[in-house]
């Protein structure tokens, strides 16, 4: 029912936005030139990352083999399959056109959590599709993502409607601009999965059998609460946040020095997010074999809250592997650790790389000064390093496994 709710609420929204200026407006008569300038930015640095093989997150040591076998996991995909397979029958040929791709096509890398308006994505989006597709869409989500996933996604999007009402700009802004694509057919053994791409938000998912790989992930916002507006009082990524701090305040003055790599956060962080799926990324801050076993289940709480949105059991899944790797999960820091602190923090182990930043405004000009980070504005990005990014390791396999018989 929540689903279908929301569905409703975006067909308002949609409404809504084009009343924003109290005239009914179609759509803008021209892209502003420096749009169009960052559109153009944009689209070069994608292409110079694409035009590089995929090679994964990986330390200066390159990259770590064996860390991903291909296993039953003994949980059904079942679910997930048949709301893929119901989902593309809605489509028709022209959309299946621009929104289904090979398993092992590019497209799977070209992704932007930067808003529409200066990334364009392939893919049907929501605001295109017809309420049947809405439905099957929401309902692919649905089965995919567990329930607190499932909300932050529709939280997150209700962020667009806000922006839009702090900044007009309907070529950019609003709740609907989220697009999908499939790739591979999905079956019961062979290896296939869907893409969610858009403004602070995207999933990649990857299945192969009973194994799912839920990265890269990105997942953030700007407003982070919503003031006012249609959806005042909207919040998201809290518990992220908060389990973060929770964690660096549980460490004894000794462990913190050795968790901060940078007292002075001054500056956006992130360095793995679009574009980045070949970054070097070195160990650094406090190793988990550092922690006592308190610190640890801290540790653990952090990871989850960003492993918590697949939807269980898969999530129970990921967690026992990362688990087995706690020891040598580094937990690295940047800023104060006080109640109120602006910061950023980096869990890095061999099988997850996991970044949350407090950017500075960008949607948000009215109130945030410009340039100085602040809880307003939050950005975070999943990935599995060593190479199984978008489960391309499991895929390797896969197909090895295929040539060989």
């Amino acid at each position: 029912m929540k689903r279908l709710r929301f569905s409703a609420v975006s067909a308002v929204v949609s409404i809504g936005a084009l009343l924003f200026t109290g005239t009914v407006v179609l759509s803008q008569s021209q892209y502003p030139s420096n749009l169009l300038e960052q559109k153009g930015s944009f689209s070069a640095g994608a292409a110079r990352a694409l035009g590089q093989p995929f090679r994964g997150v990986a330390t200066s040591a390159g990259i770590v083999e064996g860390l991903f076998p291909i296993k039953s996991t003994g949980v059904s995909t079942m679910p997930i399959r048949v709301a893929a397979e119901r989902f593309l029958a809605t489509l028709s040929t022209a959309d299946l056109s621009r929104s289904h791709f090979a398993i092992n096509d590019p497209e799977w890398r070209d992704w932007s959590n930067v808003d529409v308006g200066i990334f364009p994505r392939r893919g049907i989006s929501l605001e295109d599709m017809s309420d049947s597709q809405k439905d099957a869409a929401w309902n692919l989500l649905a089965v995919a993502l567990s329930a607190e996933g499932l909300e932050q996604t529709q939280n997150i999007m209700k962020t667009e409607q806000t922006l839009f009402e702090l900044n007009g700009e309907p070529i950019r802004y609003g709740t609907e601009k989220y697009y999908f694509t499939m790739m591979g057919i999905p079956t019961a053994d062979g290896p296939w999965g869907f893409q969610l791409d858009g403004h602070h938000l995207v999933v990649n998912y990857f299945v192969l059998g009973d194994q799912v790989i839920m990265t890269p992930a990105f997942w953030g916002g700007e407003p982070v609460v919503a003031e006012g507006g249609m959806f005042a009082g909207n919040t998201i990524m809290q518990e992220e946040q908060d389990t973060g701090l929770a964690l660096m305040q549980s460490l004894n003055r000794s462990q913190q020095a050795m968790a901060t790599i940078d007292p002075d956060k001054v500056r956006n962080n992130q360095v793995a997010a679009a574009n980045q799926d070949n970054l070097t990324l070195d160990f650094e801050g406090i190793k988990g074999s550092e922690l006592d076993s308190s610190q640890k289940l801290n540790l653990l709480d952090v990871i989850r809250s960003f492993v918590g949105a697949l939807r269980d059991p898969h999530a129970a899944v990921t967690m026992e592997e990362i688990g087995q790797h706690i020891n040598d999960t580094y937990f690295a820091w940047v800023g104060g650790a006080e109640d109120d602190a602006i910061f950023y923090y980096r869990v890095h182990s061999p099988v997850i790389l996991i970044e949350f930043d407090h950017q500075g405004p960008v949607g948000t000009l009215q109130k945030n000064p410009p340039g100085i980070p602040s809880r307003d504005h939050i950005h975070t990005i999943v990935r599995t390093p060593n190479g199984n990014d978008y489960g391309k390791d499991l895929l390797a396999q896969h197909l090895a496994q295929d040539h060989q018989d």
